[in-house]
């Protein structure tokens, strides 16, 4: 069965064979009927390869006399199937010995440094390739996809500041709106300030994250939690109520945040009053309030306990697992005991499961991560619907 190399090597034997063709047939020649000459350097190495020697091709290669305009397309595409091998080290050598061609052509040169970025970026030397990144940005005919690189980079690296200057020029180059994404890198910086109680630096940061369109509810939400950690009880409520009013995916953070707030201020009596306003107003907020309530394990709220109680008992999965109709008709005492029970269970399922989804790629997490890990999009996960709990509850009774 043809292994991953016997591809490579079929593809090199086919792009090298195409670059002899090339000379021959676009090479300066007296005689217009003469066959195209065989390339030997390059048949020397093709046998390397088909030798499976490939160290020694790669020092064959790399020992070529001359890299011309007939020869350096095929030394950029040997060095790229090393690097998708991940064979960086050789990619890496390959583009650095175009680099040292003293005839390079500026073009180029551009395409080689650009290469040889790339090499660093996939061998985790983010230092090498944001120089090299850097210096591409500054009008090479590769310096929007050298921002979007230094994007990443800065975004691994936590360098926010740097990432708002390489998001700003993208945005100026690229005709596209970035606000979003350059939202988000602001709000890191406002929760950072945050960490560091520097609350007015994190105020102005947020400021900034929420000047753009389309605004991002992390600066909302950021924006709530520096009035609660300043005592500015009012103002943070008021946040966090209008987040759930236009956001209600939102609740699962919202709500703890809400309840924290309403018991620092002393104010249980004003929460319960709150929350019966809302479900008032929008009863299928009743639902959420209950999966909320269970994943985060929030209790002895009368409003929120009720919630919970009639999802429990409407909820048709449960069923399969408690008698609810007995449940139901039992006493107040045993009811309560027998629901704070199913109530804790599911709590403790619920917390060894993922929460949230990423729309775009499916990636799943415990919490709520405004830039997906896989994909790299921003506030792209939504919480998980209370229907896993079917898929929670089943592999809880297999088990």
């Amino acid at each position: 069965m043809p292994t991953e190399s016997t591809f490579l090597l079929a593809g090199l034997f086919l792009l090298l064979a195409a670059a002899g063709w090339a000379l021959g047939r676009f090479g300066e020649s007296d005689d217009e009927d003469a066959p195209p000459p065989l390339n030997i350097d390059y048949l020397k190495g093709l046998n390397f390869l088909l030798n499976e020697q490939t160290d020694q091709a790669l020092e064959h290669f790399l020992e070529m006399v001359r890299v011309d305009d007939k020869t350096i397309e095929t030394h950029f595409a040997l060095g790229s199937l090393f690097r998708r091998r991940g064979e960086v080290d050789r990619a890496i050598r390959i583009h650095q010995n175009i680099i040292a061609r003293p005839d390079l052509a500026a073009e180029q040169r551009d395409q080689a440094l650009f290469s040889l970025a790339k090499d660093y970026l996939a061998a985790g030397l983010l230092d090498r390739a944001e120089k090299l990144f850097v210096r591409l940005a500054q009008g090479s005919r590769y310096q929007v996809q050298a921002l979007e690189s230094l994007c990443r980079i800065y975004e691994q690296e936590k360098e926010w500041e740097k990432a708002i200057d390489a998001g700003q020029q993208l945005e100026a180059l690229g005709g596209r709106s970035l606000a979003l994404q350059i939202a988000h890198y602001y709000c890191e910086l406002a929760e950072a300030a945050a960490a560091g109680n520097d609350y007015s630096a994190a105020r102005q940061f947020v400021k900034k994250a929420q000047a753009g369109r389309p605004r991002t509810m992390r600066g909302a939400l950021t924006r709530a939690h520096i009035a609660r950690e300043t005592d500015d009880y009012k103002t943070a409520l008021r946040l966090y109520h209008r987040i759930i009013d236009e956001h209600t995916y939102l609740i699962s953070e919202a709500l703890p945040e809400i309840v924290e707030t309403y018991a620092r201020d002393g104010s249980m009596v004003g929460l319960n009053k709150a929350l019966q306003s809302m479900i008032d107003k929008n009863p299928e907020m009743s639902s959420l309030v209950a999966y909320t309530a269970i994943v985060n394990d929030i209790g002895g709220i009368p409003v929120i306990d009720e919630c919970v109680e009639k999802y429990m008992l409407d909820e048709p999965t449960l069923a399969e697992f408690v008698d609810l109709q007995a449940l139901s008709s039992a006493s107040d005492t045993a009811k309560e005991s027998a629901l704070s029970k199913v109530r804790g269970a599911l709590s403790k399922l619920a917390s060894s499961t993922p929460r949230y989804q990423c729309q775009e790629c499916g990636f799943s997490s415990q919490r709520l991560l405004w830039q997906c890990p896989s994909c790299r999009n921003w506030e792209t996960q939504r919480p998980a619907s209370k229907v896993q709990f079917d898929t929670v509850l089943q592999h809880s009774i297999t088990n």
